[in-house]
């Protein structure tokens, strides 16, 4: 039986909650138009949005909450990292999801697993249980590339 994934079950769970806020994403006048319906908002309240970057658009009044929603997803992230105390768990599916996500098995390159973890190169050679699980995840998806 396959082992559930402990790190891709945070992420989803945090994917939903992100896909369920209210925001919008507009690259024309009328997906612009549209968004505003879907915030409840006229068109021409302009002045009640915030742009959050890559056509995407809150409300003013959603800020705070949006804001708590990312410091929340911050600390479960961080606290599913620290109960992992063997590197086993969380941390191992961590990596070896991060590792495929960014084709490890086909560059060798972690660089961009680390960058999508916020991690550093020193984070992880200072931590031995960081690098422990990311040295058993790309030990492991080597093996599945030989198979």
């Amino acid at each position: 039986m396959k082992k559930l994934n402990l790190y891709k079950q945070l992420k989803d769970k945090q994917s939903k909650e992100v896909n369920d806020f209210p925001i919008m994403f507009a690259f024309s006048t009328d997906q612009f138009n549209e968004g505003m319906k879907k915030l409840n908002l006229l068109p021409t309240d302009t002045n009640k949005i915030y742009s959050i970057g890559g056509g995407g658009y809150i409300r003013k009044s959603d800020s705070k909450e949006l804001d708590e929603m990312g410091e929340l997803h911050s600390k479960e992230m961080k606290e599913s990292i620290e109960a992992d105390k063997t590197g086993n768990n969380f941390i191992y599916d961590m990596f070896y999801y991060e590792l495929n996500n960014h084709e490890y098995g086909y560059t060798g390159d972690v660089e961009q697993t680390l960058e999508s973890l916020d991690l550093t190169a020193k984070q992880v050679q200072e931590n031995p249980i960081l690098l422990y699980s990311l040295r058993k995840a790309c030990k492991d998806i080597q093996g599945e590339d030989e198979n």
